[in-house]
């Protein structure tokens, strides 16, 4: 019996080892991990913009898990590259987040004189690009940076929990956003309550300003 005891409490030992290693490597090395490819992977876009110049052909589609743009929320101080696509492997764990771009769920790009850009991020691990959207008050800037331009949105919404099947908040003219006619908005999407994927929360913009890279970063860039 001595012996059984000594074996058993040893494997609860073993047991409760493995748990607290993996939960380290969910909350912080997939953290650390993530942080570290998307940062190589924004140095790499920026490095193709300069190599390609203002001057190069306008690209009219991308490659799933190709990435094309730059998320800036200066409030939350996320700077984080934007993919095409919401495959987890391929772009929402590697850091990124991801343009709706399949299917049924195809949102416009920044570029589109009319359309919903919607992106999709994760609110915990993997770089966790989200964690904090829902400190973002009406007003507050979003910059979507691309080879071209940067795009400025103002927050406008948010709907804290909505079941994931709802996708009518990806529409051209987002249902519940409080927009009533075609614009350019902007759609953010992420899981909610934190640790779960059972809901989502969804945060929606507006563009207030479109300019060349030319003319440099906008003024909510500068601060």
């Amino acid at each position: 019996m001595v012996v059984v005891s000594r074996l058993v409490g040893e494997l609860f030992i073993t047991v409760g080892l493995v748990m607290l290693l993996f939960v380290t490597y969910q909350l912080w090395y997939t953290n650390v991990l993530a942080e570290r490819q998307a940062s190589g992977a924004a140095g790499s876009l920026r490095e193709d913009w300069a190599a390609g110049g203002a001057g190069a052909p306008a690209v009219e589609a991308f490659e799933p898990g190709q990435g094309f743009a730059i998320l800036h929320i200066p409030k939350l101080d996320v700077k984080v590259p934007v993919a095409e696509g919401t495959s987890k492997p391929k772009v929402l764990d590697r850091g990124m987040v991801g343009h709706y771009s399949e299917g049924a769920l195809k949102t416009a790009m920044p570029a589109d004189r009319t359309g919903n850009f919607a992106v999709a991020g994760h609110r915990n691990t993997h770089g966790e690009p989200f964690r904090f959207i829902n400190r973002l008050t009406p007003g507050d800037p979003i910059v979507v940076e691309t080879r071209d331009a940067y795009y400025t949105y103002e927050m406008t919404s948010i709907l804290p929990q909505t079941p994931p099947t709802n996708v009518a908040v990806l529409r051209p003219v987002p249902e519940g956003s409080g927009f009533t006619s075609p614009g350019r908005y902007l759609t953010l999407t992420t899981c909610t309550p934190e640790f779960t994927s059972t809901y989502r929360m969804i945060v929606w913009g507006r563009m207030v300003d479109e300019r060349p890279r030319s003319q440099g970063a906008p003024p909510a860039l500068r601060g």
